[in-house]
């Protein structure tokens, strides 16, 4: 049988135990949004998300100072707070387009030879 106690001592391993948590996702348009579980109404899970938004026309030093000034606020672990950051630029990275890469330039030997059809 498992003693409260026990319970207790391991309730950090168990991220369902735990009163405050942080998530960041991809919103609509590449926006971040930013989930936290608020813990007031912890045994009501329709009421216990918070969402707070930021499109992508914010800039991301902008964004990131949110993320940081919203969890420190509501006395968030800062190691949450380093890794919601670090989602969040993951995020916005991956939602901006990428460049087409430029045709390679022939070097040495098939430079010369396609200078010489050329003229």
């Amino acid at each position: 049988m498992i003693s409260v106690r026990w319970i207790r001592q391991h309730q950090g391993a168990n991220e369902l135990s735990h009163s405050q948590a942080v998530g960041i996702q991809p919103a609509e348009n590449g926006g971040v949004a930013l989930v936290t579980k608020r813990t007031k109404h912890q045994n009501r899970p329709a009421a216990n998300k918070n969402v707070v938004t930021w499109t992508a026309t914010k800039s991301g030093p902008r964004v990131y100072k949110g993320i940081v000034n919203y969890t420190a606020k509501q006395n968030y672990r800062a190691d949450l707070r380093r890794e919601a950051v670090a989602r969040a630029s993951a995020i916005r990275q991956a939602a901006r387009d990428k460049k087409d890469k430029p045709e390679k330039k022939p070097r040495g030997l098939k430079a010369k030879v396609a200078a010489q059809k050329e003229s």
